[in-house]
């Protein structure tokens, strides 16, 4: 007993923080992040090694099963809290550790897997940290987090066993089906990628449906959002966000690729850039960013070759942006986020507004006409951080169509590092909910 309170009073001093991201939480994920970090409190990659449980965005009920069995995976001594907006976070944490140090007495029968006595092994019922029951809709035990198996027998407890089919050398090897998402650390929340796996290389890939609810105005892209809703919006705003953008899908790029390090810098530098930092304070940082990570050859060799992608079929496949200039492997899309981003912060001097993302040929070679700012020129100073914004149909989408094509023959070791270097934005795959298919 005096054990268990001495290893809970640690854990609420400095607890591990799970933090889980429903699509439409960017602005809420941003400020835990930087609210963690500040704290120096401990983020946990898998529910395994986490005290602490925050959901941070609006409610998905689609999600809700996979964030139940995330909950069931977590240890005791636990806490499961939620952040609905940005302003709720720092005090969902405070609520969080001071549960927390409350529960050394109340959990010293209770085993690794945290079940209380009594609860049922099927009867689909977890308690939360505020003591009330929560039961899913069909009252059984749930898949893993990721959906469905997508097919092929299973094993008691959820494990998928193996199936006979043929490889691409008409081969009959194992076959086994395998689900990514939703809920991954450094991955794009709501995202499903069903694979079909032949020893360790991916021979089919297809999406399953994102979560929808989510906002009608993603975080990254709101400055364009307002500027094609008529708003004028300065051309500087713009660029403090698509260079904060680039760095945020750096950093989970460079965390996937392990190398934490300069993925925390990465963030340092965004989370400096939304808190509108000058641009003289920012660009030395980012230009070293830019050296270190650019010309990184351990970096490029662990990525170079996988998810390859040529400006031509990017186009044709309705991609724009920073994937579709870079016309490349993963090396190139994670430069060309570099080089972006440093433009962007010189940028942010600037004082004109930002205009249509593309320009009437004829208005550019009527004399008559008045001249158009050399920014407008640029169509990369005019796009979102995904590409040319439309409402009815965002850039994520056309990025998240084209997984599939680029996850098969990848082996599963890269099949995570080719999503970071797309990084689809969950928020613009949410909101709303468009037909969303692929494979």
């Amino acid at each position: 007993m005096g054990l268990t309170r001495l290893l809970v009073r640690a854990a609420a001093a400095r607890p591990r923080v799970l933090l889980v991201t429903t699509p439409g939480g960017t602005a809420v994920r941003l400020a835990a992040e930087r609210e963690l970090r500040c704290r120096d409190w401990p983020t946990a990659a898998t529910p395994a090694g986490a005290d602490l449980m925050l959901v941070a965005g609006p409610e998905c009920r689609e999600l809700g099963p996979a964030l139940d069995r995330l909950w069931e995976d977590t240890p005791r001594p636990r806490v499961r809290l939620r952040a609905e907006t940005a302003e709720d976070v720092a005090a969902a944490l405070d609520t969080g550790r001071a549960r927390l140090g409350a529960t050394e007495h109340a959990h010293s029968g209770t085993g690794r897997t945290g079940r209380t006595p009594g609860q049922g092994e099927g009867s689909g019922r977890t308690r939360t940290a505020g003591g009330e029951w929560r039961t899913s809709a069909d009252g059984e035990r749930r898949a893993p987090v990721g959906g469905d198996t997508d097919g092929g027998m299973e094993m008691p407890g959820g494990l998928p066993m193996a199936e006979v089919g043929e490889d691409r050398d008409g081969l009959a090897l194992d076959r086994l089906h395998v689900s990514l998402g939703p809920f991954l650390a450094d991955w794009p929340s709501g995202l499903i990628v069903h694979l079909v796996l032949q020893g360790d290389v991916v021979q089919r890939a297809l999406l399953g449906g994102p979560c929808g609810g989510g906002t009608t105005e993603p975080f990254w892209a709101r400055p364009w959002a307002r500027a094609a809703e008529g708003e004028p919006v300065p051309l500087a705003e713009a660029a403090r966000r698509r260079a904060a953008a680039h760095l945020d899908s750096l950093g989970r790029l460079l965390a996937v690729a392990g190398w934490p390090a300069e993925a925390v810098t990465a963030r340092r530098i965004r989370d400096d850039l939304l808190e509108r930092a000058p641009a003289e304070a920012v660009l030395p940082r980012a230009l070293r960013l830019q050296r270190r990570v650019g010309r990184s050859r351990t970096l490029d060799r662990l990525t170079r070759g996988i998810g390859t992608l040529s400006t031509a079929d990017a186009r044709a496949a309705g991609v724009s942006g920073p994937a579709a200039r870079a016309g490349g492997d993963v090396p190139a899309r994670y430069r060309r986020w570099l080089a972006d981003a440093v433009d962007d912060v010189r940028r942010l001097d600037g004082r004109s507004l930002l205009g249509p993302t593309a320009l009437d040929s004829e208005a550019l070679t009527d004399a008559a006409a008045p001249p158009v700012p050399t920014a407008l020129l640029d169509p990369a100073a005019q796009e979102s951080p995904r590409g040319r914004w439309d409402a009815g149909r965002p850039p994520s989408v056309a990025l998240a169509g084209l997984l599939p094509r680029l996850l098969e023959g990848t082996e599963l070791a890269g099949a995570r590092l080719v999503v970071a270097g797309l990084d689809p934005d969950p928020d613009e795959l949410a909101a709303p909910i468009r037909e969303f298919t692929g494979g």
